[in-house]
């Protein structure tokens, strides 16, 4: 069986990338499939990844021509693009007899996987977000759906991350000094090309800087680790795995994010959340989930970050009740429902 991932891959960002790492990474442990991915070659993980790839000079959307020759080159089983993807490429896979699941995170990929060229070219079609914040099928989606001989299965995905055992959350945690349920964690993220978004994981950083002058246990995963001076309290890790980062996510007695998978991700294990929006397709995400009480929407400003996190650190009548509304709208980690339908897909 051999599968082939093809994520949005950018020198920033790597949501897309983390998604499909954990999908393959899960993929590879209960399976003898061989997996491989393509990734643009300025990602700061494409050096690192554990799977062989093909690097290229950009995103490999950027590259029809070479995405599409290196598909009826391998002639994977089933191909996987993640909000990356052209016409060309997955006709490529489809002439080439594989399976084709098309993963939508944003509103413009959405709309490109339901234009009627695209329809007849998907095994399945699994949008990336809880149904409530990403919205049903429109009664256009519908209409689409009802017509011609092929036509993909959609599925919506609260989130996909790596679940780690108690043992790893303590053992990583204690690696910062952290005693599990009484540090803030804050994973700004990297950033982006959106307007705003370059001086936002900045913004974060300092915000942490504020929680630990404040004498609250603080790590701080991402850039400007500048910020993690001496004397300053503050953990700092420029990078980690993402089944470390969700370990930490696991334990953390409040996570600081931005509108990005992150915040799901964190939601998953029940985490009190303060999010903040680094581009302009986060405000309304992080606005479903502050009208259903399950996390703590801000605006992008480091005392306005720190001061909804240290309200949240403090006051533990506020994170019982949010508690309650977060068990009453839970967003599931759905890797074992992924993998299982890759499986039944290449088989």
């Amino acid at each position: 069986m051999r599968i082939l991932f093809v994520p949005v891959s950018a020198p920033t960002g790597s949501g897309e990338y983390v998604r499909s790492l954990a999908i393959a990474t899960a993929l590879r442990a209960m399976t003898n499939a061989e997996i491989s991915f393509v990734l643009n070659a300025h990602a700061p993980y494409a050096a690192a990844a554990p799977f062989p790839a093909v690097l290229l000079p950009s995103s490999p959307t950027f590259h029809p021509r070479e995405v599409s020759a290196l598909i009826r080159d391998q002639r994977p089983d089933l191909v996987v693009f993640d909000n990356a993807g052209r016409t060309a490429q997955l006709k490529a896979a489809r002439d080439s007899g594989a399976r084709v699941v098309y993963i939508s995170s944003r509103p413009r990929q959405r709309r490109k996987a339901f234009r009627l060229k695209w329809l007849p070219l998907l095994d399945e079609h699994w949008i990336a977000w809880p149904e409530f914040m990403a919205g049903p099928l429109s009664a256009t989606e519908r209409l689409k759906m009802r017509y011609g001989a092929r036509r993909p299965t959609v599925r919506f995905f609260d989130t996909i991350v790596p679940t780690p055992t108690d043992a790893e959350s303590v053992a990583v945690a204690a690696r910062f000094g952290l005693e599990p349920d009484q540090f803030a964690l804050v994973i700004p993220g990297g950033g982006g090309a959106h307007p705003g978004a370059k001086q936002g994981p900045r913004t974060m950083a300092a915000a942490a800087l504020r929680l630990a002058r404040s004498g609250h246990p603080t790590l701080l995963v991402g850039p400007h680790g500048e910020v993690a001076g001496h004397g300053t309290g503050l953990r700092y890790s420029p990078h980690l795995p993402i089944r470390d980062l969700a370990a930490l996510m696991a334990r953390a007695r409040v996570v600081v994010a931005n509108g990005g998978d992150t915040l799901l991700q964190a939601l998953s294990f029940q985490r009190h959340c303060v999010a903040a929006p680094l581009a302009q397709d986060q405000v309304g995400r992080i606005r479903h989930c502050t009208d259903a009480g399950i996390a703590t929407g801000v605006g992008l400003d480091e005392m306005e970050v720190a001061r909804a996190a240290e309200e949240l650190l403090h006051d533990g009548e506020l994170r019982a009740a949010q508690a309650v509304r977060i068990a009453q709208r839970p967003i599931r980690n759905e890797l074992e429902v992924a993998v299982d339908a890759l499986v039944r897909l290449a088989a």
